[in-house]
Parts: structure tokens; C-alpha cells; sequence
């Protein structure tokens, strides 16, 4: 378990290098953004944002630390209906 822990906190410290530094340095694109270009769709996520992490981003934080408290919402999220299938799952038996 501490292992696996160990592994996740790491992989969320690094995502902004993946996710911000190396996306931006090879000019990398969303390929959905790219086909809805091709196809002259209009953008209209800034007017429907259901979300306050628009694009993996926290408002007032630094992009980077953006990405990594993404991260940990959305691992916590997962764990979190883990847990909860997992009860489910027991009282079932």
C-alpha cells in the first residue's frame, strides 16, 4: 500500500511537466480542439464551464500547481466511489 501511495504522490508531482512544461514547449494541442478547428465548430466552453478546473486549472494558483491540485481531486474522487462500491459490495454478500 505504501508503495502504491508512494508511486501515486510522485506521478502527481510530475504531471505539470508533462502537462504544462513538454505540452507547451512542442506546441502540443487537444486532438478534439484540433478536429472541431478542421470542422469550423465555434469554441463555447467559456460560456458552458461546468467547472472551476478548466483545463486542469485552479484560479490564483501558478498553472503548474494547478495540474498537481487536479491531480489529487481526481484521484480522491476515484478512491472515494472505490470505497464506496467496495461497501456497496458488502452488504451485498
Amino acid at each position: 500500500m505504501k508503495r502504491s501511495v508512494l508511486l501515486l504522490v510522485v506521478l502527481l508531482l510530475v504531471s505539470p511537466v508533462f502537462g504544462v512544461y513538454l505540452a507547451s514547449l512542442v506546441g502540443y494541442h487537444e486532438p478534439l480542439d484540433i478536429a472541431g478547428e478542421k470542422l469550423n465548430l465555434t469554441d463555447i466552453s467559456d460560456e458552458v464551464n461546468w467547472t472551476f478546473l478548466k483545463d486542469y486549472t485552479v484560479p490564483g494558483l501558478p498553472e503548474w500547481l494547478g495540474y498537481i491540485v487536479s491531480g489529487v481531486l481526481g484521484v480522491a474522487l476515484i478512491y472515494s466511489i472505490g470505497l464506496l462500491l467496495r461497501k456497496v459490495a458488502e452488504r451485498k454478500k
